[in-house]
C-alpha cells in the first residue's frame, strides 16, 4: 500500500501516542515532526527515528499531505490556519479550538483552499462506541428519549502539568468533553440548543509533589496556582433528533457511582463505557430483564488507536468520501462546550449556529489495521 505522508507539530505529552499509533495504520508514515521547542522534537528523532525539523522546513516539504497539530489548545486554530496556508490537510488535537470565531476561520479557509480538516477525539471510532451506535441504529432501546452523561472528577492537580488543565481553554469541558459531547453526535446526530449554569469550585489548586518543567519558573511542589475556568458545568443539549441528554462536567467531584453515559429510549436503556477510552463493557435493560445484561462488542479496534481519525482522513483522500473525524463534527461539538458558560452567563437557552452529519458508522468485520476506501 502507497502510503499518506503526514508531519507532526507539537511533541509535548500527547505526542508520543500519535508516533506509536500511527504504526498500527499501513496507511500512514510519520515523516517529519517539529516544536517550538526544538530538544522536545529532538527527542522524537532519538525514540521514533522520525527527522525533526524547523515548522517552517516541515510546511515546505512537498511529500507531506496530512499535518496533525498537537500544539496546546489555544494555539489550534492558528496553526491550523498556518498548515491549511501552506497547502497541507490537517489534522488537530481535541478541542477543535477555544473560540468560536478563531474556528469558523479555520472552516471557511479549508473550504475556500479545498482543503480538508480534521479533529480529534476518535474514540468513537472504536469498539465499543460503534457497538453502542450499532445498538440504536438497530432499535434495541427503541426511539432515543434523555440520557445522561457524566465527566464527574477531582481533576489532574496532582499531575505534573496541572496548570495547564484550570487554564482557558481546558477545565472540565474543553479538556474531557470533546470525548463524551463527540460520542452523544456519533449515537444521536446533532445538536439544536443547550441550557446550562455553571460554577468554580475554588480560585486556587494546590500543586502535587512533581512540577513540570515549563512550569517551574512559576510554581514548586504544593503550592498553590490559579483555577481561570469554571470546574462545574451542568446542563441540558437537546438533540434534533428528540433527545435530551443531561450533562456534569465537573473537576470538583471526588468521587462519585454514575456509569459515563447512558442512553433512555422508548423501549429500554443503555449504559455506554468511557468515551475516552476504545474499548469498555456496554449493557441495556429491557422491559422483561431482571438486571442489566453485557452485550458484546460487534467492533474491532477496542485497544488504544489513537491516530484512526487521520488514518480514516488518508482513506477518504483516495475515494472522495467524506472522513468521520471531520471539521465540521468538531466544530459544532465545540461551539455546544462553549454553550454551557454562554448559556450560564446570559441564564438563557442557546439555540446552536451549527451543525454536522451523524458520521457514517463504520462497517462490521474490518481487517486489524485497515479502514474502508
Amino acid at each position: 500500500m502507497e502510503t499518506t505522508k503526514i508531519g507532526i507539530i507539537g511533541c509535548g505529552m500527547i505526542s508520543d501516542t500519535y508516533f506509536k499509533a500511527a504504526k498500527k495504520f499501513n496507511i500512514l508514515e510519520v515523516v517529519a515532526c517539529c516544536d517550538n521547542q526544538p530538544e522536545r522534537a529532538a527527542k522524537k528523532t532519538e525514540l521514533f527515528g522520525v527527522p525533526s525539523m524547523t515548522k517552517k522546513k516541515l510546511l515546505a516539504r512537498k511529500d507531506i499531505k496530512i499535518v496533525i497539530n498537537l500544539t496546546p489548545p489555544k494555539a489550534h486554530s492558528q496553526i491550523d490556519l498556518e498548515i491549511l496556508n501552506a497547502g497541507k490537510h490537517v489534522y488537530s488535537e481535541k478541542p477543535f479550538g477555544v473560540d468560536a470565531a478563531d474556528a469558523a476561520k479555520v472552516m471557511a479557509l479549508a473550504k475556500k483552499k479545498n482543503l480538508r480538516v480534521g479533529c480529534a477525539p476518535d474514540t468513537f471510532l472504536g469498539g465499543a462506541q460503534q457497538t453502542a451506535r450499532k445498538l440504536i441504529d438497530d432499535g434495541w432501546i427503541g426511539k432515543p428519549l434523555s440520557g445522561t452523561a457524566m465527566i464527574l472528577e477531582r481533576g489532574p492537580e496532582d499531575w505534573p502539568q496541572a496548570p495547564f488543565f484550570y487554564d482557558y481553554g481546558a477545565g472540565p469541558m474543553l479538556d474531557m468533553g470533546p470525548y463524551y459531547i463527540t460520542s452523544l453526535v456519533n449515537m444521536l446526530g446533532p445538536a439544536e440548543s443547550v441550557t446550562a449554569v455553571t460554577a468554580k469550585g475554588s480560585e486556587t489548586r494546590t500543586y502535587g509533589p512533581v512540577v513540570a518543567d515549563e512550569y517551574k519558573d512559576k510554581y514548586t511542589p504544593f503550592c498553590q496556582y490559579p483555577v481561570k475556568v469554571n470546574t462545574h458545568l451542568t446542563g441540558v443539549i437537546k438533540f434534533k433528533c428528540g433527545a435530551l441528554i443531561t450533562v456534569i462536567a465537573s473537576f470538583d467531584c471526588h468521587m462519585h457511582g454514575h456509569p459515563p453515559i447512558e442512553i433512555y429510549g422508548t423501549e429500554g436503556s443503555m449504559q455506554v463505557p468511557d468515551p475516552n477510552m476504545f474499548g469498555g463493557v456496554i449493557r441495556v435493560f429491557k422491559p422483561g430483564y431482571e438486571a442489566w445484561k453485557e452485550v458484546p462488542l460487534t467492533h474491532g479496534y477496542t485497544e488504544n488507536s489513537r491516530s484512526i481519525g487521520a488514518a480514516d482522513m488518508a482513506y477518504a483522500l483516495r475515494s472522495g468520501r467524506q472522513h468521520r473525524a471531520n471539521g465540521k463534527l468538531a466544530n459544532h461539538v465545540l461551539e455546544i462546550m462553549l454553550a454551557f458558560d454562554k448559556s450560564s452567563a446570559a441564564k438563557k437557552e442557546i439555540v446552536l449556529k451549527t451543525t454536522c452529519d451523524r458520521p457514517e458508522a463504520l462497517p462490521l468485520g474490518l481487517t486489524p489495521g485497515l479502514l474502508p476506501e
